[in-house]
């Protein structure tokens, strides 16, 4: 009998970037769907392992390690540990470091989230390297360059070969941009696919819900949950300053909780602002099925966190976003957010018109709660393509 010739051909590597909250929540959505992937896909071949990088932008305790333990994310390959530098520094250092894990892991596809300095600082490594780059939560635009975060995502989204979007209006941003399948902007060697997924927050809320935690401390009865960390107003003491004394004002009709990111509470103690215990209750930052709990169970969402806008709608709350403009544009539109900026009058009445507003929550804004499967049905088809296509 003769005996054929025959190759061993191994599972799928992509190497997933992570280093801040969201993206850990995000991430943890479709590390859970790539398990259900292959547990049923048939052969070595049709698996993906995923190796996770862990940039380290965000270090504090509570505001990274905590969320792998919850959110059983599988433990991150290799961690990077850059963090309190510079947007240059920091992103310069990640691309050298990523590009050496990317050489050593040598992946079939990186996969990246949002729009932190980590995101860029991925997608460029991988994209130098020849590595796809697949981006989650693409085609978001705030439309100011002044954001550190607007930067990051128009270049990821511009060198990204999949585009995974959670709207219709991201989908449409990225038209406008040259990007889509009915584009003619696409060079010979990146026609780049963009596919409208929905939006993996939306997965993570209701998978987490039935986990959440009451934090231990104490909680009023009723209160508004507020979150301040974007370094438009961080970075500016005035504005910071006049949030705080907006949110002071709320405080004095129902009372104001606020887990403060570290990097907010050492600006704050810097520039020597101490909120009015009797109506601000300043907290630590809490693990994410901690602050499921806070959604849950508050009046009101206060917040300039993209993701906080999202969670908020996914609980059926009502959101004010302290910013001047929000990426979530059909929140506003629907009547779900309302954007107060930084003046303080502004904040106190755009909180009066939301708890007087009413709102139905039952819109579909951001899918079915499917995005991570719909991502990894993607990837996975992808995958198996360009295995095929080689010689």
């Amino acid at each position: 009998m003769r005996l054929l010739p025959f190759t061993v051909i191994p599972m799928h590597k992509i190497v997933t970037i992570v280093g801040a909250r969201p993206q850990f929540i995000k991430a943890a959505v479709v590390s859970r769907a790539l398990t259900g992937h292959n547990g049923t896909a048939k052969g070595d071949a049709g698996r993906i392992r995923e190796v996770i990088v862990h940039s380290g932008q965000h270090y504090d305790i509570n505001m990274s390690s905590v969320f792998f333990e919850e959110m059983q994310i599988p433990k991150p390959g290799h961690f990077l540990d850059l963090n309190g530098i510079s947007h240059g520094a920091m992103t310069g250092r990640m691309i050298e470091n990523i590009e050496s894990v990317l050489m050593h892991e040598k992946p079939e596809l990186v996969l990246v989230y949002g729009d932190t300095n980590t995101t860029l600082a991925g997608a460029l490594a991988a994209v130098k390297l020849h590595i796809p780059v697949a981006h989650v939560e693409a085609g978001l635009r705030s439309f100011n360059r002044r954001m550190p975060e607007e930067i990051n995502r128009l270049l990821t989204d511009h060198v990204a070969g999949i585009l995974f979007c959670p709207t219709k209006q991201a989908v449409e941003n990225l038209r406008c941009e040259g990007i889509g399948a009915d584009c003619q902007r696409h060079t010979r060697n990146h026609t780049p696919r963009v596919e409208m997924v929905g939006d993996v927050m939306l997965d993570a809320a209701l998978h987490y819900k039935g986990f959440s935690r009451k934090p231990e401390f104490d909680l009023p009865d009723s209160y508004v949950l507020a979150t301040l960390h974007r370094a438009e107003n961080t970075d500016d003491p005035d504005r910071l300053a006049s949030l705080i004394k907006g949110l002071e004002q709320v405080g004095k009709e129902i009372p104001v909780v606020v887990p403060l990111h570290p990097r907010t509470r050492k600006i704050m103690e810097e520039s020597n602002m101490r909120p009015d215990p009797g109506f601000i209750r300043v907290v630590e930052p809490i693990g994410y099925l901690g602050m499921i709990y806070l959604i849950e169970h508050c009046r009101l969402v206060m917040t300039d966190s993209g993701g906080l806008q999202k969670e908020a709608y996914f609980f059926k709350k009502p959101c004010v976003t302290l910013r001047d403009e929000t990426e979530w544009v059909e929140l506003v539109e629907n009547g779900f957010n309302l954007v107060a900026g930084a003046d303080t009058k502004r904040v106190y009445q755009c909180y009066r018109e939301a708890v007087e507003r009413k709102m139905d929550f039952s819109l579909p804004l951001y899918g079915v709660g499917s995005a991570g499967n719909r991502i990894v049905s993607i990837i996975s088809e992808y995958l198996n393509r360009v295995l095929k296509n080689r010689p």
